[in-house]
């Protein structure tokens, strides 16, 4: 038995030793040698991760020569040892196996292909945080089709459409009306203009302007849940509001989602918003910081349990470094093509995901 810690991706930006460390290495750790490092931890009260990243750390130096880096090479580790957003999804979907509330003995809106109630386990109000400086948010335990998310979030927020021939992708066919819309959701709701003291303005040109001209303000924010407007959308916004709120010279941000099916959406939202944050930031001349998800219901569909079950059980992997187009400075410049993702290994995911609908 035996753990493996691979360190093939580094961030020379983060590491001024990065030319040290341009190869692949793998440090082979025996069983004994992990369980003196957890009766230590147990004895001393450090955390068991704490003392493995120094004694791998010593490990690494040993192994490139270098001398005196011990901060630069245990960041290293504790980027490398597993993708955070597998954690968090691993501990969200755990706690609403364990913690959560069935719907099965009520009636339900959403229901299957084959016309059966869709019902699923609930937990309310979860919270999560993404550094996007440490690390970018993406899934490895299975694969995020980052591309049609990414395409997604230029549809929505960039060309503010809601017809689904604009997209480029078939994740919107199953809510498009006759005209092949989706009605007066999403993009649509983002290209309303509104009218301010200093003009009129849509939803994504207020936010691009004040974080240009008042990065200060606490009144940052876009609304998608626009209930004049619910009756005439094929589905009401899940992911309605973003709040952006600069500190100092970065920018962070809170993604508000009413409904978040874990198995279908988790990933694919926050890597979307992630991106978008990125692209708010890199235009208006800040840093990306914090992406906060709040979720008021976080569910698991009856048919994902298995699905689910079997995510829980596969080893997160590093994640990938991820970085858009540094040469587009203007919001409407960003392409499919400006998004950058390297190194991204993944488990295969054996099961289909039905959609409920």
């Amino acid at each position: 038995m035996r753990d493996e810690y691979d360190i093939k991706n580094l961030n020379p930006r983060k590491n001024p030793y990065a030319k040290h460390l341009k190869k692949q290495i793998t440090i082979n750790i025996d069983v004994d040698t992990i369980s003196y490092f957890k009766d230590q931890a147990q004895d001393t009260g450090i955390p068991y991760q704490t003392l493995m990243n120094l004694y791998l750390s010593d490990c690494a130096k040993i192994e490139l020569g270098v001398r005196n880096q011990t901060q630069s090479v245990y960041h290293i580790f504790t980027e490398a040892a597993m993708s955070y957003a597998d954690e968090v999804f691993i501990a969200n979907c755990k706690q609403i196996l364990n913690e959560g509330v069935w719907d099965t003995d009520y009636e339900v809106r959403p229901h299957w292909e084959d016309g059966t109630p869709a019902h699923t386990v609930k937990c309310f109000g979860i919270v999560n945080r993404y550094d996007l400086q440490k690390e970018f948010p993406m899934q490895t335990i299975r694969r995020t089709a980052y591309k049609n998310a990414f395409n997604e979030i230029l549809w929505i927020w960039q060309k503010k459409s809601n017809k689904i021939s604009e997209l480029g992708s078939h994740v919107w066919d199953a809510w498009a009306d006759e005209e092949g819309t989706i009605g007066k959701a999403y993009g649509y709701q983002l290209s309303v203009k509104h009218k301010y003291k200093e003009g009129w303005f849509d939803q994504v040109d207020r936010v691009l302007y004040d974080l240009k001209h008042n990065p200060n303000s606490r009144r940052i924010m876009t609304n998608l849940y626009n209930h004049h407007d619910l009756s005439e959308m094929a589905l009401y916004p899940c992911a309605y509001s973003m709040t952006f709120n600069v500190s100092g010279d970065t920018l962070n941000g809170i993604l508000n989602q009413r409904s978040n099916d874990m198995l279908t959406a988790n990933s694919w939202n926050v890597c979307q918003y992630a991106l978008l944050l990125m692209m708010m930031a890199q235009v208006s001349g800040l840093k990306s910081g914090t992406l906060m998800h709040v979720i008021a219901d976080a569910h698991i569909y009856d048919r994902h349990i298995e699905g689910v079950k079997y995510l829980l059980e596969q080893e997160p992997l590093p994640a990938p470094k991820v970085w858009l187009d540094p040469d587009v400075k203007d919001f409407y410049d960003f392409k499919p093509e400006s998004l950058h993702v390297e190194n991204y290994d993944f488990h295969k995911f054996p099961f289909p995901i039905p959609v409920a609908i």
